[in-house]
């Protein structure tokens, strides 16, 4: 079996998936945000994390055990370019996280429960942002694939 082929294909399947389920936070985080969309949105953040733990646990698979030696990742800029875009979305997934869970807390029992348009406007800043420094990720790996960072 060719494992590097399972590892990659693993990678990507987990990558894209992250990505739609990013996009599902993008679209329920607006104004009029309430009642059971803020307990959905809090379960979709949560699977959000999970799939960027899996996204991580293969990348490091591939690293190790893939068919490109790890020193070609340790000493290729573009691969620490991935690695650090990929670190700032996860800091900024941080505050929207926190924000979602407060929110879902705070509605429980609540089907009216509704967080203030401030609240919102600050997780979709976050939001915004992560978007921004989502789209270098393939960028950096085009660059990657091509040989180029090294």
């Amino acid at each position: 079996m060719d494992w590097d082929l399972v590892l990659a294909g693993g990678h990507h399947l987990a990558v894209f998936t992250l990505v739609a389920i990013f996009a599902a936070e993008f679209a329920l985080v607006r104004p009029g945000l309430s009642g059971q969309r803020v307990t959905q949105l809090a379960r979709i953040d949560g699977a959000y994390g999970a799939v960027a733990v899996l996204v991580i646990a293969i990348g490091l698979l591939r690293i190790f055990f893939g068919a490109v030696d790890p020193s070609y990742y340790w000493g290729n800029h573009a691969f620490w370019g991935k690695m650090g875009a990929f670190l700032i979305v996860g800091l900024l997934s941080v505050p929207p996280t926190l924000a979602y869970r407060r929110w879902a807390k705070a509605g429980q029992g609540d089907a009216n429960y509704a967080p203030s348009n401030t609240e919102i406007a600050t997780s979709r800043r976050f939001i915004h942002l992560q978007a921004l420094f989502l789209a270098f990720i393939p960028l950096f790996a085009a660059t990657m694939a091509r040989g180029y960072g090294s």
